[in-house]
């Protein structure tokens, strides 16, 4: 963390990094209770929308977040493509359930476990401690990292060929066997929102499952080659520099599924998330409904669910780009407080 020069600073309780930045096994603590937190928000509201649910009305119309993206990978409905909920309340319960035990293994490594991993006694444990400026300590955390996103694509891969997912074109479940044209998967690159073949879909989370799983033991096994020198980078990593890389990936990746979530409607079925929005700038950019959804969405606004995702991803991914402007200058040595200085000094 930035000290602007003092060795001995302090922070307030509300500087939350600061208290795990040094503390490998804290750190892991708040990431596991992050993660509880997620997945009882995932359970908890699936059964509010559920519980509000109303199969008279077309799905997309009534401003459900949670319902549309299981019934996108076909569960709740039966096998002549009705909707009959099946499986919705398990999905939901097994969510609180780990949300449970995620929560009971932040508070293990929050007064069980070590406050740091390098005083374990376990030898594997200790792998994970945190060297900020050690390029083998930081690349091997980020290895296992690659390996858990790869299996998570593998998992919808073979979810799409085995189980079935919803095509919009059919209006039906069907499975999706995956497309694996790496000559697709490049030229998508530049027109992913127009993506209109879920065989496309699936071919590019494969790719991503071979890239990431194979970067991922590539991080693990390899070292540092020579001297850490300041061309290799030295100097460079520091936990404030790494979260804002963070930042910067969550920023990047929240605005691009903004837009994918406003135009596609094939990841995002008009039937379950309502119709394509339209981009308009009010006090900023945002996207708004092209239909007027006030007589069948309750609530405290009438929206699609497609209008709160698009808008709700573009506003966290705006925030999360400037904490990475901030994180990153922080890293780089700026002094915020100049600023300060210099408005007193203008003033006086």
């Amino acid at each position: 963390m930035q000290t602007y020069g003092n060795p001995d600073v302090t922070y307030n309780w509300w500087a939350g990094n600061s208290m795990v930045t040094n503390r490998s096994g804290r750190f892991i603590a708040s990431h596991a209770a992050h993660t509880g937190m997620i997945a009882f928000a995932a359970g908890a509201n699936t059964l509010f929308e559920l519980a509000r649910f109303n199969p008279s009305l077309p799905m997309g119309s009534q401003g459900f977040v949670s319902l549309p993206h299981l019934a996108a990978i076909g569960i709740g409905f039966d096998e002549a493509g009705a909707w009959t909920g099946a499986g919705v309340v398990t999905i939901a319960l097994l969510h609180l359930v780990f949300s449970m035990v995620y929560g009971a293994g932040g508070l293990m490594h929050a007064i069980y476990f070590p406050e740091d991993m390098q005083e374990s006694n376990i030898i594997q444990a200790r792998k994970f401690k945190l060297e900020w400026d050690n390029p083998d300590n930081q690349t091997f955390i980020l290895g296992h990292h690659l390996i858990f996103m790869g299996v998570a694509c593998i998992w919808f891969v073979e979810w799409a060929r085995v189980h079935g997912i919803y095509d919009p074109a059919i209006g039906a479940i069907r499975q999706v066997n995956y497309n694996l044209d790496l000559s697709a998967v490049w030229n998508h690159q530049f027109d992913f929102i127009a993506i209109d073949s879920l065989e496309d879909v699936m071919g590019g989370h494969a790719f991503l499952a071979f890239a990431e799983i194979t970067g991922g033991a590539f991080h693990i096994a390899t070292k540092q080659i020579g001297e850490y020198t300041k061309f290799k980078g030295a100097g460079l990593l520091s936990a404030e520099a790494i979260l804002s890389f963070s930042l910067a990936g969550i920023g990047f990746m929240a605005i691009v599924a903004s837009f994918w979530c406003a135009t596609n409607t094939t990841v995002y079925p008009v039937e379950f998330y309502g119709e394509p929005l339209q981009q308009v700038f009010l006090i900023a950019p945002a996207f708004r409904d092209t239909v007027d959804y006030s007589s069948s969405v309750s609530g405290f606004a009438q929206y699609s669910g497609r209008c709160y995702l698009a808008n709700f991803h573009y506003i966290v991914g705006f925030f999360a780009l400037q904490g990475h402007l901030w994180h990153a200058l922080r890293s780089m040595g700026y002094n915020f407080k100049d600023i300060g200085a210099k408005f007193k000094f203008a003033a006086g």
